[in-house]
């Protein structure tokens, strides 16, 4: 099936078509790992698996993906510095070594980050590769000297940057954002990697050396520049090294449009002469109670301060996949009990198909139904249109009175959307063992001897208080059932 997408470089939606027939390469902006990654970041990262799994699934793609570790940048640096106030025993001994400071740093968080996205069913396996910054230090000297070379960089005081004016004489600087460049200063200069959209200037390739900083040896036109790359220049390398360009698609948060990929455009097509790539998709923001998420605010979340309220992270993934990644996502407590109700509102529906074995029965259209679904996977991957396809199905079938090929056929159809949104379980109905309390147990004697008694005001206040309590008396003419609600 063919997938269209709506692709920021050109501002409209249209037909995905690879590079390479029947493969996608596509890469993704990862994390800095300089702390626990936070749910804003859980969103871009499990829309970019969305994608890839749709892209997998619907689209009978092969796909090569990679999300890139970011283990040097302004953060990471300053987080691992001697006598950092972050640092703790977690991470080893600190030592006189700034490079190694780094690596216990970023590796620490590095080991987190994997089993957090892990607990939120992205599966490592599916990577092409998880590529450190540090690794490609070479690959973005090579880039930044053909930047240079091709006269789109300047050296000043041991750094390197682009020069973002003379980039404007011959290509367009603001192709995914746009630029007041009215107020726009030539040879300004930004060496922050980080930077907002009123501070367009020169940006910075490679850093020079600061004291008790991490620093690799760097040469370019004779002269030498010991220092550390800047951020932006990290993708470009990786992207090129492990893809060759042009590669297909690039995810990342719309935060990331401006400065950091519009850059990478710069940077990579004025050092290797061509474009890094041919879609760009990026998802919106999340807000936490219709409020930006800040730590002053008090709604700052990683997902183990959630684990931590009793959330299950694949209610909160399927809660997340379920909004169009092209719209704010505002993360509620009562949002995640719903989407945890819908969940199990599939999960229950497909024990019902397993355990069904009636041989004949009522027959289903499940092609019909495979078709209109998938139609909106592939229609810039609409899960609410696709979602909304799903529950339609199961408010309207009774699964145990479907005939076997029907059921199987529709299991196989939930077992292709389970590879999407894995949430969902394919194996034996588990045995809910409840403890029922003390409590409860004796009121429900009480009950049960007001009955025998014909005192029906008393066993009805009874079970009025046993109810009120989150339990259910279910009786039979010998025996009663204590059901939690």
């Amino acid at each position: 099936m063919k997938i269209s997408v709506y692709n920021s470089l050109t501002k409209k939606v249209e037909e995905l078509v690879p590079v390479k027939e029947n493969e996608i390469k596509m890469y993704s902006c990862g994390p800095t790992v300089y702390n626990h990654a936070h749910i804003g970041n859980m969103r871009s990262f499990l829309f970019a698996d969305l994608v890839q799994r749709i892209l997998r699934v619907v689209g009978k793609y092969d796909v090569n993906w990679v999300m890139n570790i970011t283990d040097i940048d302004d953060k990471t640096i300053r987080d691992s510095a001697k006598n950092s106030p972050v640092w703790h025993s977690d991470m080893g001994e600190q030592t006189d070594e700034p490079k190694e400071n780094l690596k216990k740093l970023t590796e620490y968080y590095q080991d987190l980050f994997l089993e957090d996205i892990g607990k939120l069913g992205i599966d490592v396996e599916h990577f092409y590769a998880l590529p450190c910054a540090t690794d490609f230090i070479d690959e973005m000297q090579e880039l930044i000297r053909n930047i240079y070379k091709n006269g789109y960089a300047y050296i000043s005081e041991g750094s390197v940057y682009f020069d973002v004016n003379k980039w404007r004489k011959d290509d367009v600087y603001g192709k995914l954002f746009k630029i007041d460049f009215d107020n726009f200063r030539a040879g300004a200069r930004v060496d922050s990697d980080e930077y907002e959209k009123e501070n367009a200037s020169d940006f910075v390739l490679w850093k020079s050396m600061k004291e008790n900083e991490p620093f690799w040896d760097f040469e370019i036109d004779g002269k030498s520049c010991p220092g550390r790359p800047g951020w932006h220049i990290e993708c470009s390398a990786m992207e090129y090294e492990l893809f060759g360009l042009t590669f297909d698609i690039h995810t990342g948060g719309i935060d990331l449009k401006f400065p950091h990929h519009e850059d990478e455009i710069a940077q990579s097509k004025a050092g290797y002469g061509i474009e890094p790539t041919k879609y760009w998709l990026h998802n919106e923001f999340l807000e936490v109670e219709g409020e930006k998420m800040s730590k002053s605010a008090g709604n700052f979340f990683t997902l183990r301060d959630l684990e931590t309220k009793g959330l299950d992270p694949l209610d909160i993934r399927f809660s997340m996949l379920s909004a169009h990644y092209s719209t704010k996502f505002n993360f509620t407590f009562q949002g995640i009990e719903s989407s945890k109700k819908a969940r199990k509102r599939v999960q229950d529906f497909i024990y019902d198909l397993l355990e069904s074995d009636n041989m004949e029965g009522e027959l289903l259209d499940v092609e019909k139904v495979k078709n209109t679904i998938f139609e909106e996977l592939s229609n810039d991957f609409h899960t609410p249109k696709a979602l909304a396809g799903l529950f339609g199905l199961i408010n309207s079938t009774n699964p145990k009175a479907l005939a076997a090929n029907s059921r199987n056929e529709l299991l196989a159809l939930l077992n292709d959307l389970n590879h999407i949104f894995a949430v969902w379980d394919f194996g034996t109905r588990p045995v809910e063992i409840i403890d029922i309390p003390e409590e409860i147990t004796e009121l429900a004697a009480k009950r049960w001897q007001a009955k025998a008694d014909r005192n029906f005001q008393l066993a009805d206040e009874l079970r009025k208080e046993i109810d009120s309590k989150g339990y259910i008396i279910k009786d039979t003419k010998t025996e009663y059932e204590i059901i939690k609600k």
